[in-house]
């Protein structure tokens, strides 16, 4: 169903680190913009890993999504998951440098910047989100190598001109970029809007760039999700759809695969001991020629 958003740009986090209990208003002066009242993505997100950065109106959706659709905690971490062995081929195998991630997300252990930190010391970060908890966790935890850079835009994704004049100097558009955006075109209701977001990103990269994605989809085992998200939609914030096979593809139009192409999240370059189940989330690599 969902995966590791906040209000449009984001990534799951079960609370690994110590953090700020920005759910406690004397603790955090950004407060009086979270809503406590309402079920938010990112902090239901960060409920269903296991994470303590949620609201009781958060937990109570959390449990009814689970109770309609099992298998949505399991979704939450092969997403996790293929967000590490993606930044770590990339960062690794194919030398990429930079990262742009558009979906920080409330932050944990292994984040971009350490999995590619750490296996390039010199690579630099770009985060963006535009939620005020994320804002809250980011400034205290996004922190960086000493030979490497990292750092964090208050950004709406569907604002990817406003994300581009932000990226430099921390990233250098003229080398390539892996842009990560996992879990967040499915809050971008409008199927021609998200494949522009993507196009307007892609069209700043150099060649040589990637773009990781991931999506929820009602295939691949997913038919038990409608009625939840349709659940999630009434109840809670942002609203989320989920796409086919083909919407997913059109996002990478133009782009070459890295293989195994376009599979769930939770088989992409797993080795016969890590495989785990299928799960109903799209995910792909792409390169751009």
């Amino acid at each position: 169903m969902m995966d590791g958003a906040s209000s449009i740009a984001m990534s799951p986090g079960p609370g690994g680190a110590d953090v700020t209990d920005v759910t406690d208003p004397r603790s955090n002066p950004l407060s009086p913009q979270v809503r406590s009242d309402i079920a938010h993505n990112a902090r239901v997100w960060n409920y269903w890993l296991g994470g303590k950065d949620n609201y009781p109106v958060d937990r109570a959706v959390g449990d009814q999504i689970t109770g309609m659709y099992p298998s949505i905690g399991e979704v939450a971490r092969a997403d996790r998951a293929f967000l590490g062995r993606a930044v770590r081929h990339l960062a690794g195998d194919m030398g990429v440098g930079q990262f742009l991630d558009i979906g920080t997300g409330l932050p944990t252990a292994d984040n971009t910047h350490e999995v590619a930190q750490h296996t390039a010391p010199d690579a630099r970060i770009v985060y963006v989100d535009n939620d005020p908890i994320v804002l809250a966790h980011a400034r205290a935890l996004l922190t960086s190598s000493p030979e490497g850079a990292t750092t964090y835009i208050d950004a709406d994704a569907r604002h990817p001109e406003r994300i581009l004049q932000a990226v430099e100097p921390t990233l250098d558009l003229r080398k390539p970029v892996a842009v990560m955006m996992l879990g967040v075109l499915n809050f971008v209701l409008d199927t021609v809007e998200a494949r522009s977001i993507v196009r307007k990103l892609m069209d700043a990269m150099p060649s040589g760039s990637y773009l990781a994605l991931t999506h929820p989809t009602l295939e691949l085992g997913g038919a038990g999700n409608e009625a939840a998200m349709r659940f999630w939609n009434e109840n809670a914030t942002p609203p989320i759809t989920a796409r086919s096979r083909a919407e997913f593809t059109s996002f990478l139009e133009g782009m070459e695969l890295v293989g195994p192409g376009i599979v769930s999240c939770a088989r992409w370059r797993t080795g016969p001991a890590t495989v785990g189940a299928e799960v109903a989330q799209f995910g792909a690599v792409a390169r751009k020629p």
